[in-house]
């Protein structure tokens, strides 16, 4: 540890308590996780569903899309309704239309203002106390509520199948036509929605809130905030304030500054010759812009259905490409090329570290490159085909489609790419164990760099601790595991390692500062980041232990971001360390960008929907939207990019980047990321918050409200954005691709 001590110690400390936390609290997960009845019986006797309904009914909605269709418990697409709240509503309409016609002989909404309240009242007096019986097992349900049940059931059958009368339904959802064929899958389909909606209209026992802590909002049976949300959204503030706080002071007075070495006359990248499995990264290069660009060009394809859910351009394509499908692909094609750019830089770095190329290293790079060819092809293709519903149902899981969102890619392919990343590390590991070893220099930077290759190989593994009948509050547990732990934090330190590395090796900063920072940001980036996972989860059917740990702890997740702005200056001032600097300038300035969406992103944007009781109305609209394409792409998108950038740069350093195509390229990007947040998912989430709040979720994610003309005219207004993004996207590309990777010399640098 060295002179590194006391950083090395707090980072050990760091990762054991967070970790601690992070475990402890998944064992109060398993445990009180929302029972899924062995059968829901009527007051009269009747068996309305078992067990294995609900679960066949989970299998159902995987195989239609799963969270690319709708959202369950707030997390998914946003198109179509949160299908919770829009069971759970549909369902209380029905119990009222039907007791105030056996009553009054009317419908509820005919009733006067006192009798209304009378009924509504009995309403809540019948769905929030708990019927579940632990030792047979046994939900109860009155026969009024049965009856609701079978009525709002028979709306899901004819709307996941092709009833004419639902058809304008079924575009206002961007729902192909007959979405689900099988009539009895669509009963079970129903069983399961029903569950789900059991689950946050049924108080946990012992509490005076549901199972998903009154989510989602329903004022009709008193689904507000929690007492706990509030004061947990209080602390959550306090935290936030106070950890920026210790922050400054830290800055102010712990930092220590020192003079930059004097640059060297020629980048020390290029002195040793590249070799052989350097040369071979340049085709991951290729997959990861041909990714990037199907990546863009299909999420403008399904932002189009949010204005014409069947058709693009009056041209009806939902029964081959419907949006579930093209959803899929846009999010996880998102995920494959960013990860691959990460691969393909710790390959390139590889043999920097080990001083060549170990025996096979070639070899081994060009079987993983192959590899996730396969994976990229087979779990798109078997996306294709489970919506489709050519795969049979027991297969869709395995090869087909998950549904859950990020981790849509069937369960083979995930083991498969999970294989890929094993391969990859032990690829990585075998060029720095060498250099770990050896006892002429200060190797802390490179251990630091060494645990987090070690974390990313192993940790998308977690993704394999759920199946396809698991409670859905047990896989959400594990899905954020890979979703935000492996990809927000894990990547974040391996990502400010490597940077680090990089310049540490060309002279531009010291190696002790490079250290020294990357060890701290480390600290600063788990400490939040690793309990902060919870508070995906505040209304997944976990309790207030779990609201208060992500709460408390996701806070901190945003400190480290408020010093982003300087270390964005510090990135943009090395372009005038050294001459030859000017030939990774847009390296640098994608690096910039990563530190300026972080803050605004990641920070301003993760803040926004963070404390729970701002989540409590918000999950599931737009707004998230806002946090994820501002915090994916601008992060993790830009991250990607310049590393594609940097490894180009050295693998064909007789060719200069072309100013006006970067220009455009990097200016499109940005400014179309803010068109397409400012001009339309922005101001589409906030009025859908006030809709959120003042009438409920299921009417802020219903067809009625979002097919307003107001509202229909920003999500085309963001076409714009789309457009110059795309513009920025084929720029970077076609320098990439084109003048980087095929024509080889095209044109010499000067300066360089």
């Amino acid at each position: 540890m060295g002179n590194y001590r006391f950083l090395w110690w707090t980072l050990i400390a760091v990762l054991a308590v967070t970790f601690g936390i992070l475990g402890l609290s998944g064992v109060e997960v398993y445990r009180k996780a929302p029972p899924i009845p062995t059968q829901v019986v009527s007051a009269s006797g009747e068996v309305l569903m078992t067990r294995e309904d609900i679960l066949d009914g989970q299998s159902a909605w995987q195989s239609t899309g799963g969270m690319q269709l709708g959202s369950i418990w707030g997390h998914g697409a946003y198109q179509a309704p949160d299908w919770t709240a829009d069971w759970l509503h549909r369902e209380l309409v029905a119990w009222l239309d039907n007791a105030a016609r056996e009553g009054e002989g009317k419908p509820f909404d005919a009733l006067a203002p006192e009798q209304k309240a009378a009924l509504t009242y009995r309403l809540q007096q019948d769905y929030r106390p708990n019927s579940y019986d632990p030792a047979t097992g046994t939900v109860t349900v009155s026969d009024r509520r049965a009856a609701a049940m079978a009525e709002t059931a028979a709306y899901y059958d004819r709307l996941y199948g092709a009833d004419p009368a639902l058809r304008q339904t079924r575009d206002n959802y961007a729902m192909k036509e007959n979405t689900l064929p099988d009539a009895e899958r669509r009963a079970k389909l129903a069983d399961f929605f029903f569950w789900t909606a059991w689950a946050a209209s049924t108080e946990r026992p012992g509490t005076v809130a549901t199972y998903t802590n009154n989510w989602p909002p329903e004022p009709l049976i008193g689904n507000h905030p929690t007492p706990e949300n509030i004061l947990w959204s209080l602390a959550c503030v306090i935290i936030l304030i106070a950890g920026i706080g210790a922050l400054i002071w830290g800055w102010a007075f712990l930092r220590r500054h020192e003079d930059p070495p004097v640059a060297a006359a020629s980048d020390p990248l290029t002195l040793a010759p590249l070799t052989p499995s350097q040369k071979a990264v340049g085709k991951y290069l290729f997959v990861v812009l041909a990714l990037f660009v199907f990546q863009v060009f299909i999420g403008g394809f399904t932002a189009h259905y949010t204005i014409e859910g069947q058709g693009f351009y009056g041209v009806d394509v939902s029964q081959w490409f419907p949006y579930a499908l093209t959803r899929t692909w846009h999010v996880q094609s998102a995920v494959l090329w960013i990860a691959t750019a990460f691969l393909a830089a710790g390959l390139f770095l590889a043999p920097i570290i080990h001083g060549g190329d170990p025996k096979y290293q070639k070899l081994g790079v060009d079987l993983l490159f192959w590899a996730l060819i396969v994976v990229v092809a087979g779990s798109f293709a078997g996306n294709y085909f489970a919506l489709a519903h050519v795969i049979p149902p027991k297969l869709s899981f395995w090869f087909g489609h998950q549904g859950y969102e990020y981790l849509d890619l069937g369960r083979f392919w995930q083991i498969a790419l999970f294989v890929g990343l094993l391969l990859w590390l032990a690829l990585m590991l075998r060029a720095m164990m060498p250099a770990l070893r050896r006892k002429d220099g200060d190797n802390s930077l490179l251990w630091l760099l060494t645990v987090f290759t070690i974390a990313i190989g192993l940790f998308y593994g977690s993704g394999l601790f759920y199946g396809e009948r698991t409670n859905i509050s047990i896989m959400e547990y594990w899905r954020w595991w890979v979703v935000h732990l492996w990809v927000e934090g894990i990547f974040e330190v391996f990502a400010t390692a490597a940077i680090a590395f990089i310049f540490a090796t060309m002279g531009l900063v010291s190696r002790r500062i490079a250290t020294a920072a990357s060890l701290a940001s480390a600290s600063l980036f788990m400490v939040g980041g690793v309990p902060g996972t919870f508070h995906h989860m505040y209304f997944s059917g976990t309790t207030t232990p779990i609201m208060a740990v992500g709460a408390a702890f996701s806070a901190l997740e945003v400190v480290p971001l408020i010093v982003l702005g300087y270390e964005a200056w510090e990135h943009w001032s090395l372009r005038e360390r050294a001459p030859w600097m000017r030939a990774v300038k847009w390296p640098l300035m994608c690096f910039v960008a990563v530190a300026f969406w972080n803050m605004l992103g990641a920070g301003v944007f993760g803040f926004m929907i963070n404390t729970p009781v701002a989540l409590f109305y918000l999950q599931g609209l737009n707004t998230t939207a806002v946090h994820a394409h501002a915090a994916l792409f601008g992060v993790y998108g830009f991250l990607a990019l310049g590393f594609t950038l940097l490894v180009l740069r050295y693998i064909r350093p007789e060719i200069g980047f072309n100013e006006r195509l970067m220009k455009s390229g990097f200016w499109g990007l940005n400014a179309g990321l803010v068109l397409m947040i400012f001009t339309s998912l922005l101001p589409v989430g906030l009025f859908q918050f006030e809709a959120s709040v003042t009438t409920g979720m299921w009417y802020a994610r219903s067809d009625t409200f979002l097919q307003q003309g107001f509202l229909e005219t920003l999500r085309w207004i963001r076409t714009f954005g789309d457009v110059v993004f795309i513009v920025g996207a084929i720029a970077v590309a076609w320098q990439v691709v084109i003048l980087g990777l095929w024509r080889k010399g095209a044109r010499t640098t000067s300066a360089e």
